[in-house]
């Protein structure tokens, strides 16, 4: 694998940061901040993925001691006042010219630290940032973050609902890119025994899951869930392996609309994260809520993408017993999921897109992995088909 990335120091207050070859990307990134909570780690996966694909350097500044607190504070000014301090990050300046700066960043709030990175407009010929996360009720409380948002020449967001009110509160039309996954940590192939039935992430139907615990505690099932609340990790590289085996081996995964369980927070606001993309690309066969909405038909447009469960329904049971009657549509659903995926949800086609938008052309690296994807796709099609579905039905759930 050909890595042409640096990364740029990690800087005290008044360095520079300095590299000493030539990189068309400057990337900032987060994870020296934010590096052990889980929901970011799919973002730190698209950063590596443009590392490995694109000549990059990468931005990674310093929290001080006091971060966590300042953070806090910092946002506490923001929100009452739209006054803007350091939340505690060593401060910065660029002094190389590059062709693009792009900035990944979870939340809104996550933009403050731009403040103190001087100079990336004047060294940069264009900026885009992907914001992968803003409610329409937040955008009212959100006004010196997104007074920063503006500064950049192109805004990418995954939440469709927001596109519209973002594009008229920063003056600039907004972009719309869906989620993606590292499909070749995914992927099911070879493919493994799906030992399994349901796995379970995050958020979740408390009615759906007092109806598998029942199951599991009738030995009807294998179910794999959460029983630690918190939203840190030990090992990002570690925990993103530990799903994605998981995930592969499981023959049914929950899924569901963004903070379905939390409606209050979104106002009616429907829109789909992480856990679609990773259920897809790993094969498993995606149970839950379908997200009502144009966009995720568009990118989720083949037959059994998600087999719909209405969020809070107790009818999991009955659904699984007659999907394990169909052992032919089980192989068809998982097939679909990783091969549509391979095709066209990988992080790599994200940072294509990003491309084009920025006005860059791809590198060889970028279509040297299009490649790869492409004869995984076309293996994973032509792979025999297994009866492990059927198998592992009988022995999980015998007939009473």
């Amino acid at each position: 694998m050909l890595r042409r990335d640096r990364v740029v120091p990690r800087a005290t207050d008044g360095d520079l940061a300095l590299v000493n070859r030539r990189s068309r990307i400057l990337l900032y990134s987060q994870r020296a901040l934010f590096g052990n909570f889980h929901y970011r780690l799919g973002l730190y996966e698209f950063e590596d993925i443009i590392r490995e694909v694109d000549s990059v350097d990468v931005l990674t500044p310093t929290p001080k001691p006091w971060f966590r607190y300042g953070e806090r504070l910092a946002m506490r000014f923001a929100r009452g006042g739209n006054i803007g301090i350091n939340p505690g990050i060593s401060r910065m300046k660029i002094c190389q010219d590059y062709d693009m700066f792009f900035v990944v960043v979870q939340f809104p709030r996550d933009l403050m630290q731009l403040k103190y990175i001087k100079h990336w407009k004047e060294r940069c010929k264009t900026s885009v940032c992907w914001l992968n996360e803003i409610w329409v009720p937040d955008i009212e409380h959100s006004q010196y973050y997104l007074n920063l948002l503006s500064q950049f020449d192109h805004v990418v967001l995954q939440w469709a609902g927001s596109i519209k009110p973002v594009s008229e509160t920063i003056g600039k039309e907004c972009v719309y890119l869906p989620y993606g996954i590292d499909t070749t940590l995914f992927a099911p192939y070879p493919q493994p025994q799906r030992t399994i039935d349901v796995y379970s992430i995050g958020r979740r139907s408390e009615a759906t899951h007092r109806a598998l615990l029942r199951m599991a505690w009738d030995n009807r099932i294998f179910y794999v869930f959460d029983t630690i609340v918190g939203d840190r990790v030990i090992d990002r590289h570690a925990h993103r392996l530990l799903v994605s085996s998981l995930t592969k081996r499981s023959r049914y995964f929950l899924v569901n609309p963004g903070k379905a369980d939390n409606p209050g927070e979104t106002g009616g606001q429907i829109e789909f994260g992480n856990r679609f993309f990773e259920g897809a690309a790993s094969g498993t066969i995606m149970v839950g809520e379908t997200p009502n909405t144009e966009y995720f038909r568009k990118a989720f447009d083949w037959k059994d993408a998600v087999v719909h469960l209405p969020f809070g329904s107790e009818d999991i049971a009955a659904l699984i017993e007659e999907l394990d009657k169909d052992p032919q549509r089980q192989e068809t659903i998982r097939r679909n999921n990783v091969v549509q995926s391979l095709r066209r949800h990988d992080w790599v086609y994200r940072w294509a897109e990003i491309l084009r938008i920025a006005g860059l052309r791809p590198l060889p690296e970028l279509e040297q992995r299009r490649t790869r994807l492409a004869n995984l796709a076309i293996a994973v099609e032509h792979e025999p088909t297994t009866d492990q579905s059927a198998s592992t039905a009988a022995r999980r759930c015998p007939s009473e």
